[in-house]
């Protein structure tokens, strides 16, 4: 593919990143709680979603950016790699199109009975319903992560999980570097917004799955639209940890 398309494609998996040599022992720390990482509890059983059904129409590459190669492996393949070496994970959904779904690098995964498939949906949040429905009753957390952020530690996703069990509802985050300004019609500045309060947000973000489902019910019925998996959650005035 280009090399615009690479470009583009390092650009949205390590946009957080500091302005320094790009090493993935750097991009490995994607928020400071991750480096004093609480212990999971034993009796938890994590649930992951893996959402691999974008199109990757704003790279305009030639193909969807989870399957472009980042370091001689597809993006996808690195995100299932990390997944797959969180403790107690008890079911991965891999909310993938059927088209794709007999990937030779994906042939290894089927093997293993944890691994099932989910289809894409229109939204992201229709993809992470379609992947909520294949999560076994038994799973007391769901970690939603995008495919196409692979340089996520699994010490942070460990972080995140920990902090759901304790809160109910967790997300890996960085401080927001960038001024950010508020625009009624955008053409002028309303207001400069305090920097030091805003986070920009990142996956894993993990739910408990009642809290999940309770707030997609009323996203359906509320007809409400999000962004990220937390708001809903946010939508049910629960408690989300960063």
């Amino acid at each position: 593919f280009s090399s615009m398309a690479y470009a583009l494609l390092v650009a949205s998996v390590v946009a957080w990143a500091p302005a320094a040599p790009i090493t993935r022992h750097a991009l490995a720390h994607v928020r400071s709680a991750a480096l004093h990482m609480g212990e999971l509890p034993k009796e938890e059983r994590v649930a992951a979603i893996l959402l691999a059904g974008g199109s990757g129409k704003r790279m305009k590459a030639d193909r969807p950016k989870q399957f472009l190669e980042l370091c001689g492996k597809p993006v996808l393949q690195h995100s299932l790699e990390l997944l797959m070496q969180v403790k107690q994970l008890s079911c991965l959904v891999l909310v993938l199109g059927e088209e794709f779904r007999d990937l030779d690098f994906l042939a290894p995964l089927l093997a293993d009975e944890r691994v099932r498939f989910a289809s894409p949906g229109g939204e992201r949040q229709d993809s992470v319903e379609s992947g909520l429905a294949q999560v076994p009753d038994e799973c007391t957390l769901v970690a939603v992560h995008d495919a196409a952020r692979p340089l996520v530690s699994v010490d942070a996703v460990h972080a995140c999980l920990a902090d759901a069990s304790e809160h109910g509802a967790a997300v890996l985050g960085v401080p927001m570097k960038a001024t950010v300004k508020e625009s009624e019609d955008g053409a002028f500045v309303l207001r400069t917004l305090e920097r030091s309060r805003l986070w920009e947000i990142q996956t894993p973000q993990v739910i408990r799955p009642q809290l999940l489902r309770e707030g997609f019910s009323r996203v359906r019925d509320e007809c409400l639209e999000v962004t990220d998996d937390v708001s809903i959650v946010e939508q049910i005035g629960g408690v989300v940890k960063l």
